[in-house]
Parts: C-alpha cells; sequence; structure tokens
C-alpha cells in the first residue's frame, strides 16, 4: 500500500501551495470582509489550470485525477480558511464534471471552455424550504411545454448566484418532472441564470464563509430550453447523488487544510508565549491536546485521500460506486467535525486574543460550521449513507 504522492502528485501539491500562499492567503481576511473574492485572484486561479481539473483536455480542463483535485482542496482550504474559496472551487470542481459527463454536446460546448477560463461558473440548485437532505420530497416542478420546460417553485441556501449573475454560467437544477415516482420522477436540468427569465432572486447574510453569496431563487413559470436538460428525463436524484460523492471528498479535504492551518498557528503561538517563566508549549495540558488532535488529524487525512484514490479506482472500473459513497459519506462525516475541535482548542490556547479578529480563528470556524450543520449533506445524514452500506438498504428509515 502506498502512503505518498507520486512525484507528478507532490509537484502539483507544491506549486499549488507555492501559489495560494502568495495569492490567496494575503487576502483571505479581505474576502471574508468585503464578501466576495476578488476576480483578478479567479482569473490567476483560472490561469494555473484549477478550474475544470477535472475537465476533458479537449475542453481545456486539466483531465486530472480526484486525488489531485482533492491535494488542491486541502490547499485552498489552508490558505483561505473562511473556506469561501474552498466552496467556489469545489462547486465548479465536482458539477462541471457532472455536467460534462451528462450534459448535451452543445451545453457542455457551451460552459465549460468557458468556465476554465474563469469566464463562467457553475453549481447545484437542489435544497427548498421545506428541506435540504430528503432530496425526493422537492416540490419545484417542470413542464415540458413544446421544446421548453417552465418550472415553478423555490429553492434555497444555493451557493455562487450573484457570481454566476455577474459573469455568467448556470445551476444543475433538481427539478420534478413526474411528481408522482417521487426520487425516480426528479430531472436536472442546468438552468443559464443570465439567459431565463420570470425568476426572483434574494440574498441570505451567513455567519460564516462570507466570500461567496448565499441565495434564495423563486421560479415563476421560468422557462429553459429542451437542450438544457442533463442526461434523460427522471434520472436527475441519480446524477445529484454522484456529484455529491465528488464534492464531499473536496469538502473533507478543505476542511482538512483549514484545520491543519489552524494547527500550526496554534503550535507557533504555544512555542512563543510564555506563562510562569516557560513557554505554553511545555504544559502538558496544552500538549497532549495537541498530540491527540493531531493523530486524530492524520487519521482522518488519511481517510480522505482513500476515499479520492477509491473514486479514481471506480473511474477506472477498478472500485464500486457504492465504496466509493461509504468512504465519501465517512470523510464528510469526521472532517468537519474535527475541524470545529482543532478551532475551538487553539482558540482556548490564544485566550483572549484567539477572541479577535486579528487571530483568525473566528472566521475557519464560522467557514466550517456551514459544513458541520448540513452543507453537501449533514452529519447524520452521512451516518445513513454508511449505516446503509454496512448494514444493507432495509435498514435505513426510508425507501428507496
Amino acid at each position: 500500500m502506498e502512503f505518498s504522492f507520486n512525484e507528478e502528485e507532490r509537484i502539483f501539491q507544491e506549486s499549488a501551495s507555492e501559489f495560494l500562499k502568495r495569492e490567496l492567503r494575503p487576502i483571505a481576511r479581505k474576502i471574508d470582509e468585503e464578501k466576495r473574492i476578488p476576480m483578478d485572484f479567479i482569473k490567476k486561479f483560472a490561469s494555473q489550470g484549477y478550474l475544470g481539473l477535472l475537465n476533458s483536455p479537449k475542453l481545456g480542463g486539466a483531465g486530472a485525477t480526484l486525488k489531485m483535485a482533492a491535494i488542491l482542496a486541502e490547499e485552498v482550504g489552508k490558505n483561505d480558511i473562511s473556506l469561501a474559496t474552498a466552496v467556489f472551487y469545489l462547486l465548479n470542481t465536482a458539477w462541471s464534471y457532472i455536467l460534462e459527463k451528462y450534459g448535451k454536446a452543445d451545453v457542455v460546448e457551451e460552459i465549460i471552455p468557458r468556465l476554465v477560463r474563469g469566464d463562467a461558473f457553475v453549481g447545484i440548485c437542489s435544497t427548498e424550504p421545506q428541506g435540504g437532505s430528503d432530496v425526493a420530497s422537492i416540490k419545484t416542478v417542470a413542464k415540458k411545454i413544446d421544446s421548453k420546460y417552465v418550472l415553478e417553485g423555490e429553492k434555497i441556501y444555493i451557493s455562487e448566484v450573484r457570481e454566476i449573475l455577474d459573469n455568467d454560467g448556470g445551476l444543475l437544477t433538481l427539478v420534478k418532472t413526474r411528481p408522482e415516482f417521487k426520487h425516480k420522477g426528479i430531472s436536472m436540468i442546468f438552468l443559464p441564470l443570465k439567459k431565463v427569465k420570470n425568476f426572483e432572486v434574494s440574498y441570505l447574510d451567513n455567519m460564516g464563509r462570507m466570500g461567496i453569496s448565499t441565495s434564495i431563487l423563486r421560479f415563476k413559470g421560468t422557462e429553459v430550453e429542451e437542450r438544457y436538460l442533463i442526461g434523460e428525463e427522471n434520472r436527475g436524484f441519480y446524477y445529484a447523488m454522484e456529484g455529491f460523492v465528488t464534492a464531499r471528498i473536496l469538502v473533507a479535504a478543505s476542511c482538512i487544510g483549514a484545520a491543519e492551518s489552524v494547527l500550526e498557528r496554534g503550535m507557533e503561538y504555544i512555542k512563543n508565549r510564555n506563562a510562569f517563566g516557560m513557554p505554553l508549549a511545555k504544559y502538558e495540558g496544552i500538549q497532549f491536546p495537541l498530540v491527540d488532535l493531531y493523530s486524530k488529524l492524520e487519521a482522518i487525512k488519511l481517510l480522505v485521500f482513500k476515499a479520492a484514490w477509491l473514486y479514481d479506482e471506480m473511474r477506472n472500473g477498478r472500485a464500486s460506486y457504492r465504496e466509493v459513497t461509504k468512504y465519501s459519506a465517512m470523510s464528510k462525516l469526521l472532517a468537519p467535525k474535527l475541524a470545529i475541535e482543532v478551532m475551538e482548542e487553539v482558540m482556548t490556547w490564544l485566550g483572549g486574543y484567539g477572541y479577535t479578529k486579528e487571530a483568525g480563528i473566528e472566521m475557519a470556524l464560522r467557514g466550517v460550521l456551514s459544513y458541520y450543520v448540513g452543507a453537501e449533506g449533514a452529519a447524520n445524514i452521512m451516518r445513513i449513507i454508511v449505516g446503509r452500506e454496512l448494514l444493507g438498504s432495509e435498514f435505513v428509515p426510508y425507501k428507496e
């Protein structure tokens, strides 16, 4: 079993780390305070080949492995610990891959090359006011009228709408085309926001990851051309689940990156801060929790990269989708929770300084909480997924 990165992966990590330390880390607080990721950074990020990492080279993408995408997610999390940039990155990585895999050729060719250049962005539009994790219960409907779909309904907690409207792109939107069939009646439609009418947008003010927008979308007879249907009608639930499996691995990697960065800051502080004549690092009351957290962080990092490796094995026909689903869910279950533990502990080491914005820990804690409470799937949903894979689908609390 090989635990190290190969030469290509090592060079990729070193290059990404150097670039992000130089270009992203100095503006992380600005992103949080000004509530947007600067377009000049996004263009630089794109110029490195970091947008469209999973997309085909024929479309301008890198054709990279998910392991490499996870390496980059970890580095992004390290250098913008608010995780706003990580959200932007994983949306455009995971969901552009689903768009290319299942979208119509003309739509893919319209969007992906522009995404790779940083001119257009994509995301997922699933959650509704009555709930998010129970995707089968969505109420937004799309009726086929001639050569168009007409949407009625409401979505909430949707990321990146402002960024798409300010530039271009769209959302992979889940709708009911056969409401009587529950999850088997869900379709996925790419919604090119700047090309459609009859919808309303309002924005929510989150407590964290401030640099990326969160919105409510209300569809009121929104017409979308038939060519924007992703894959087949009534197969949207399955495309979405595949996208979430991809995204959760990247979420976990970015949370690990943020936690590593905070722990490094904490270690630097306790080595240089004296109390009663010696460094804080000499006190076992601080040293032992550090060791415990570092050990857990290393263990979960191995889990995350095993999930990414399994994903790539699945793409090559050597692992099952259900096995990848299990490891993706385990990664998403454990990484955000541990990141919160790291941030809370380090904040106590820093004392009063830890409570200030200057320390930066609060920015990380606010951001990672979004993944702990529900973004990309709540913790108990991850437990249900893993339980299903361990015990069988007859033991889950809902019918598939």
